[in-house]
């Protein structure tokens, strides 16, 4: 089902560069898309339109098959979740009174309020300890994972996210993005991810959107994007990276073959990635492994000749 539709979008700032490049877009209900480019690209921008927080200079957007300006403006930013970078939480609210602040301003109980609390800083990965804090007493990590809860406390079907893992450490992140996966997992809404990193865009998207200049240079699953550029600017753009990134984000189970009898082979998870797979082909000298599912059992083999032929 179509959910937001870009119909031929334009928009300029004062120094009349164009920003947005006669857009056509379309983002159908639980797409996990994620936008990729260099800065001033265009990427935010789609955001901020997507809320309502800028117009365009021309063009239409519909959201929910409503086109934006029948909206009612504000009825449509409390209806969509956003998470920034900067997080954006209130430093004098309790964690608590963050995650429930627009449910307060709609008017929903206080009791209300601190059951739908409770529900989320479990579902982000927090224990209820933490709602009687305030944000300063905990970590960036944390405090993200809180932006994400109060993002989903009015059960939005769009969230938008603009570069929310950008300033924490890269540990730190890569648990953000497993949690952000097995919570949409759970939960199929439609995200709408701005980043700046090929890897994250990789692992996240079940679209990838490569902007350039306000214009969508290329877009498609990552297997698309990495084997298949459309120009020398997609290819200049992920350069020898995307091949890496290929093999990083992308699970052994996605390109294992089927099982076959053999007594004694070493053996790699199926929830590994390529490149750990590699590795230990690498490692033992051989040309397929096995691959076991969490209880040990056998499910598939991993072969580089099997991967080469599936791409």
């Amino acid at each position: 089902m179509e959910l937001i539709k870009f119909e031929n979008v334009e928009k300029s700032y004062k120094n009349g560069i164009k920003v947005i490049d006669n857009l056509n877009f379309t983002i159908h209900s639980e797409e996990f898309i994620t936008l990729i480019g260099k800065s001033g690209c265009g990427k935010t921008t789609m955001l901020k339109l997507i809320n309502g927080l800028i117009k365009p200079d021309s063009g239409k957007i519909f959201i929910s098959g409503k086109e934006i300006n029948q909206w009612d403006i504000i009825q449509l930013r409390r209806s969509i979740g956003y998470v920034i970078q900067q997080i954006g939480l209130f430093p004098h609210m309790s964690i608590e009174d963050n995650i429930g602040y627009v449910l307060n301003i709609k008017k929903v109980s206080k009791e209300e309020r601190v059951k739908k609390a409770s529900e989320l800083i479990e579902l982000v990965g927090l224990s209820s300890e933490y709602l009687k804090k305030y944000p300063r007493e905990l970590s960036g990590g944390q405090n993200q994972r809180v932006g994400v809860a109060r993002a989903l406390a009015s059960n939005p079907e769009i969230i938008l996210m603009d570069e929310p893992f950008g300033a924490v450490d890269d540990i730190t992140r890569r648990v953000l993005q497993e949690e952000i996966l097995k919570l949409n997992e759970k939960l199929k809404k439609t995200v709408v991810f701005v980043t700046h990193d090929i890897d994250e865009a990789f692992r996240l998207g079940s679209r990838i959107v490569l902007f350039d200049k306000g214009k969508i240079v290329q877009q498609g699953n990552r297997k698309e994007m990495i084997f298949n550029p459309k120009n020398k600017f997609v290819e200049d753009f992920f350069g020898t990276k995307n091949f890496t990134a290929y093999l990083n984000v992308t699970l052994v189970k996605d390109v294992m073959m089927p099982a076959f009898e053999e007594k004694s082979i070493p053996r790699v998870n199926e929830e590994s990635s390529l490149m750990e797979g590699i590795k230990i082909l690498f490692n033992y000298g051989l040309d397929h492994i096995a691959v076991e599912d969490k209880t040990g059992k056998i499910v598939g083999m991993f072969s580089l000749k099997y991967i080469k032929d599936r791409i």
